[in-house]
């Protein structure tokens, strides 16, 4: 194993922040294992704690962001 981690799964509509239950858009991937789910404003209070503390952070908050257009055509 090269200790790289594999690329995560895009975050949906039915991943939800672990603090209030809103569209998650931040997902902190925790060295020791598991991970947390973030609204976009809860993901910028946290996420530089966490990444001091080694979880990598996937954060897809830019969506919020795009027009409804190019977020299909992206598909």
């Amino acid at each position: 194993m090269t200790g790289a981690l594999a690329p995560a799964k895009p975050l949906t509509a039915l991943d939800r922040c672990d603090r209030c239950g809103a569209q998650a858009y931040i997902r902190a991937t925790l060295p020791v294992g598991g991970e947390l789910l973030f609204c976009a404003h809860h993901g910028r209070q946290h996420a530089s704690v966490l990444r001091d503390k080694g979880a990598e952070i996937q954060d897809e908050s830019a969506r919020l962001s795009e027009s409804p257009a190019s977020a299909t055509s992206e598909r």
